[in-house]
């Protein structure tokens, strides 16, 4: 009787693959995929507020400008205070929960999915590739989105604080001032923000991924969902 011989080498499909079938899925799952984006716009939205709003506030208060600086000293503290840190940390993570929960939901709807690409040879790791990056898409877009209506809100907040010299002195770009604290600026501010929010989708997604890809073949394909 003849032996079998064991695979030697197993042949992953490519990167730019993996991409075309997450953005299939995110479009088949398009209400899903909003619902779970809602999540961490709303997230990365108060965080980037928040910060955009102190940004401003301390490019008023370094202008010298006296109107300015009596405002920011009645209508804030320098510095986020500990209270918006905690709200901060608590909303993200209810996004992380959130994320989670959304993806465990999608791997017990796509059993039958998974199961039919792992019969076809699909490997473990590009399972997980799959639920990554189409939780890394959702984050970066919500997170994008929630940045700039974060950057919106604040500047308004800031119009009715301080007035037009807001545009005047408003903390665009990074900048060191004398005292040699360092302002990041808002540019940055939103560009952390997205960063941020495509890494608390990842570490949302880390599990049903992986699960996903632990799942036998035989046994997703005779689930019924």
């Amino acid at each position: 009787m003849q032996q079998r011989t064991p695979i030697e080498e197993q042949i992953d499909l490519p990167f730019i693959e993996s991409l075309r079938i997450s953005f299939q899925s995110l479009k088949i799952r398009f209400g899903r995929s909003i619902i779970t984006t809602a999540g961490i716009t709303l997230g990365i939205a108060f965080l980037v507020s928040v910060w955009t709003n102190n940004e401003i506030g301390l490019a008023l208060q370094e202008s010298g400008r006296q109107s300015a600086i009596n405002t920011f000293e009645e209508t804030t503290e320098k510095g986020i205070s500990t209270k918006d840190i905690w709200l901060i940390v608590m909303s993200l993570i209810v996004c992380v929960v959130g994320i989670a929960n959304s993806m465990l939901m999608a791997v017990t709807e796509r059993f039958r999915e998974i199961g039919t690409m792992k019969c076809l040879g699909a490997l473990d790791g590009f399972v997980v590739r799959l639920f990554l990056l189409e939780s890394g898409f959702q984050g970066f877009s919500g997170a994008l989105i929630g940045a700039l209506i974060g950057t919106l809100g604040a500047v308004l907040l800031g119009l009715k604080d301080y007035g037009l010299d807001l545009f005047f002195y408003f903390p665009l770009l990074p900048a060191q001032p004398e005292d040699g604290t360092m302002r990041l600026g808002v540019i940055v501010v939103i560009l952390l923000g997205c960063i941020l929010g495509m890494i608390l989708a990842v570490i949302g997604s880390s599990f049903p991924a992986w699960r996903a890809a632990k799942l036998p073949p035989a046994e997703a394909m005779r689930t019924e969902v």
